[in-house]
């Protein structure tokens, strides 16, 4: 990819976000951490156009959106990586460099597991405003539709930190 390429998908894809959660131990699953990336759909063409072009971007990089779930530990020449230290998620990957703060059973969750479940949502998602509280029910409608899900990029991210 180029520095050209970079320059021409950031206002097409606009505004990139990221939410941690995890599942609740309380249901029966094991508490795995999940990190969401999506699209406000702000970018300059639309979100039609943010939306095809967030699909480019994962296919440059080797990845193909849909149901099938992609073991990154078995895929190193994919370039996302997720750094979790003191409190912070810090996902690096073609297009996109996100903090977040993460609360501690996540960082937990995610030291204990060694990997966090990744989804890179192309259907973009208006609602999830930076800054902005994100209520439980908001974030399982979105990524609960059927239609969200078999649209995105899903994969298994190995956690790193900076003591090894």
């Amino acid at each position: 990819m180029t520095t050209s390429n970079t320059a021409s998908y950031a206002p097409l894809m606009g505004t990139l976000s990221v939410i941690p959660w995890t599942s609740d131990p309380a249901e029966g699953e094991r508490n795995a951490p999940f990190l969401l990336a999506y699209s406000l759909g702000d970018g300059r063409e639309g979100p039609a156009a943010g939306e095809e072009t967030l699909r480019t971007v994962l296919g440059e990089i080797g990845l193909t959106p849909g149901v099938e779930v992609v073991d990154l530990a078995s895929r190193p020449s994919v370039a996302i990586t997720l750094l979790v230290e003191a409190g912070r998620a810090v996902l690096t990957m073609p297009y996109l460099n996100a903090q977040c703060p993460v609360p501690p059973e996540w960082e937990k969750d995610a030291r204990t597991v060694g990997q966090v479940y990744f989804i890179v949502a192309t259907k973009p998602w208006t609602d999830g405003l930076p800054g902005r509280a994100v209520t439980e029910e908001q974030l399982r409608a979105f990524i609960g539709d059927e239609d969200v899900l078999t649209t995105a990029m899903h994969c298994l991210l190995p956690v790193r930190s900076l003591t090894g």
